[in-house]
């Protein structure tokens, strides 16, 4: 038998094991930075698998390791979830986990344990097929990631030296091969006027109506951007999506107010100038010289598991691959190997964790996971038996296709 051939028969072999890996996940609630029952889980799914090595970092995301190459090529798959909402909205207990007719269901499936399940039994192929080719490839179950997307890497390369030299998220992607996505940033916007008292308005300055202004110009710069020149990632986006306006009574002028907007940023768009955009088109609406008016980037900050602390900048930049990078190329061919034909080749729609690894640090990418993008964050999640058995076979596939290039 071909490598190819092994690697199916394994994945489609270790079917319902995948599966029913997923299903003990989804029965563990790992909400952002209360992962640690879910991460202690998954240390003990891959030492069951035979990993070479497995570890939690001082963030507290779970790292698993197979094989000894000169070469690191990471899988990454967040396992924190968001929370459950409206109980009203599911026809089913979120944390069920229940295998039933050719489906996993709860919270997590799609996003993003899914493809954690798949990635160890990627792990347990390689070990029983005795890989020992030129790359080390590594594992990585990582934590925040619904909070603060790419913290956990940002960390794990700028605190721990963890750099691989590839990368694959398994966030999903209906089993299709991503090679980019549109970054995004968080911006605050801070106006102020003069109080009076609500009887004679004329005396003051209203804040409530600068804000006011303030977003229907936000709303005209969204109308106003234009896409990447590729037209792969599409066009940006900004939107107000909190609003607080502020005064000394009820009976007065407003003299604050805050508007808190969502930024998606396409290729060539990066903090700096999104910022000078909202600026402008504020100070033109409200007429306001622009040094008075605060535009901020927010920092997030979080206490882990762990009861590590630590905090970034809420900007999350742009990525994205050539076609023809080596690692496309790869992914492409490992996939034809696998199933007689080329896959998908897209974009996702939200943002994951490689906005840190190849958009801060430039570290080459792809994506390909079980589930639709279209499952993150709805009631009723579930994901596809089939993806966990494609993604199995394609993650074990990949370190054998790159190696041919």
């Amino acid at each position: 038998m071909t490598i190819q051939e092994q690697i199916k028969a394994k994945a489609a072999e270790y079917r319902d094991y995948t599966a029913i890996n997923l299903s003990k996940m989804v029965k563990v609630k790992s909400y952002s930075s209360q992962e640690e029952d879910v991460c202690r889980l998954i240390v003990t799914l891959c030492e069951e698998a035979g990993f070479d090595e497995v570890y939690i970092d001082g963030l507290g995301s779970v790292i698993g390791r197979v094989g000894n190459g000169k070469k690191k090529l990471a899988f990454d798959a967040h396992i924190d979830t968001v929370e459950v909402g409206n109980m009203k909205n599911w026809n089913f207990d979120p944390f069920s986990g229940e295998v039933k007719d050719g489906l996993v269901y709860g919270r997590g499936t799609s996003d993003q344990k899914g493809g954690a399940a798949s990635m160890i039994t990627a792990g347990r192929i390689l070990k029983e097929l005795g890989y020992g080719g030129e790359y080390t490839v590594y594992f990585t179950f990582t934590v925040m990631e619904e909070d603060c997307d790419g913290m956990c890497w940002k960390y794990l390369i700028e605190e721990e030296n963890f750099r691989p030299d590839l990368v694959v998220s398994t966030e999903p992607t209906s089993c299709r091969l991503y090679r980019g996505h549109r970054g995004r940033m968080e911006i605050r916007v801070i106006l102020k006027g003069i109080s009076c008292h609500g009887s004679a308005p004329e005396r003051g300055v209203s804040a409530a109506y600068k804000a006011a202004k303030a977003a229907l110009a936000i709303e005209q710069l969204n109308k106003d951007l234009l896409p990447d020149a590729e037209k792969f990632l599409g066009k940006g986006t900004i939107t107000v999506s909190q609003m607080d306006v502020k005064g000394p009574s009820q009976c007065a002028v407003a003299d604050y107010a805050m508007l808190y907007l969502d930024r998606r940023l396409t290729w060539g768009e990066d903090a700096d100038l999104a910022i000078g955009q909202v600026r402008d088109y504020i100070s033109k609406a409200t007429g306001d010289d622009p040094s008075s008016i605060v535009v901020e980037m927010p920092n997030y900050e979080k206490v882990g598991w762990t009861q590590k602390p630590y905090s970034q900048e809420l900007y999350f930049p742009t990525w994205k691959i050539d076609k023809d990078h080596p690692l496309v190329v790869a992914g492409v061919a490992g996939h034809k190997a696998l199933f007689g034909k080329d896959p998908v080749v897209d974009k996702w729609t939200f943002s994951t964790n490689l906005v840190a690894t190849t958009g801060r640090h430039k570290i080459p990418a792809i994506g390909f996971g079980p589930g639709d993008e279209s499952q993150a964050h709805a009631p009723n999640e579930i994901n596809r038996v089939d993806d966990l058995e494609i993604c199995s076979a394609f993650y074990a596939m990949l370190p054998y296709s790159l190696e041919k290039k």
